[in-house]
């Protein structure tokens, strides 16, 4: 067990890129991370002084949310390796640069590294790389080092696959539509275009009491879904972490199954489907139909028109759009019977997607298994 002020790179060098406005540098931030990719940016384009890094670097980022994001500096290509200050950065030949990296994603480190977050006001939380210098980490000899490392890499790499095909069944379910009634915005197609209030009723949550989380309300038998759980659901709700006591629900309205729920403040025009009786506050609307296949129909067509809502929204305290405008808006009305066959060609889809759900949540149990057993000497 080392210390990771073994590994930290204390006084690596910086460089202020404005003062070469025409060099290209090969830049590691967040952005660039998420993308997977270092970003190639002229000095001008830049701006501040950034840190100087080197080839299998290993930079962890200390700002929250941005945790859990730990990467190896690419080679050389031609142009300067500089990152930006969200990152603390490692070097040292003692370790290999993908074991160190699966050590500072893994939740034994985790747990520690989140005790060194602090905060000030409405600024983000910080790591602060001087107590995370003093977490010690196992340091195993280079060749079992590089033993688990791969082990985890090729985990890894099939719980990447699974996040990959999930994320192509949902491009799926747009183009199905897209090939059965063409873009919805411009209408290729014809369509007859009706009020989305003539294709089913809509009305918004109950949250009558103020304030909204006085804690008579809440902890009972009833399911409370709020807007944030609408907004980060992947089309339909399946679970909720609140719900509301007797008292609770005098004040609300219990929603059937079924029913689409569309946010319309701070997250506009964000869609799920009910998987089970709810209620939801006066910041999402309730959409129902006559026939399912219509709830279906209308959630993926507002998943095109959602960005558009947004920006259109009008901004106050926080954007938000009001019932009327969701009534009035103009959509397209294909006969009954092809919407079902949309629905059922999405039920297809659904099914696989919960195929591919079961078999990542046993991905990520191995996984954690895996890693538990890696950094305490047992694999």
């Amino acid at each position: 067990m080392i210390p990771l002020a073994e590994l930290m790179v204390s006084r690596g060098g910086s460089v202020d890129p404005s003062r070469y406005p025409d060099e290209e540098f090969d830049l590691y931030s967040i952005p660039a991370f998420d993308a997977g990719t270092p970003e190639i940016a002229k000095g001008k384009e830049i701006g501040s002084t950034k840190q100087i890094v080197a080839p299998n670097d290993v930079l962890l980022s200390k700002i929250v949310p941005h945790i859990r994001r730990a990467g190896v500096v690419g080679a050389l290509r031609g142009r300067r390796l500089i990152a930006s200050g969200e990152w603390i950065v490692f070097r040292n030949s003692r370790a290999s640069p993908d074991y160190l990296r699966q050590v500072l994603v893994g939740d034994p480190f985790h747990s520690q590294f989140m005790q060194t977050v602090s905060g000030v006001g409405g600024s983000l939380l910080r790591a602060r790389p001087a107590y995370v210098a003093e977490i010690k980490i196992p340091l195993p000899p280079l060749p079992e080092q590089r033993r688990i490392a791969a082990i985890l890499d090729q985990a890894e790499t099939l719980r990447t696959q699974r996040r990959t095909a999930l994320s192509l069944l949902d491009t799926l379910t747009q183009s199905i539509f897209l090939d059965m009634f063409g873009d919805p915005v411009t209408n290729p197609k014809a369509w007859p275009l009706v009020c989305l209030a003539e294709m089913g009723s809509l009305d918004r949550g109950v949250s009558k009491h103020r304030p909204r989380n006085a804690p008579e309300l809440l902890n009972g038998p009833y399911p409370l879904v709020q807007t944030g759980e609408v907004a980060n659901c992947d089309g339909y709700i399946r679970a909720y972490k609140n719900s509301y006591s007797e008292i609770g629900l005098r004040q609300s309205k219990m929603w059937p199954a079924g029913t689409l729920l569309i946010t319309i403040a701070a997250n506009i025009a964000k869609t799920g489907i009910l998987t089970f009786n709810s209620c939801f506050p006066d910041s999402v609307v309730g959409f129902r139909a006559n026939d399912p296949a219509t709830v279906e129909f209308v959630r993926v067509w507002l998943s095109f028109l959602q960005k558009a809502l947004e920006d259109a929204a009008p901004e106050s305290a926080q954007k938000n759009i009001n019932l009327a405008i969701l009534r009035d808006l103009r959509i397209p009305a294909p006969s009954l019977a092809l919407q079902q066959t949309f629905a059922t060609r999405i039920a297809a889809i659904e099914a696989l997607k919960s195929t591919h759900r079961t078999a990542l949540a046993q991905l990520d149990a191995l996984f954690a298994s895996l890693q538990h057993r890696a950094f305490s000497g047992n694999l």
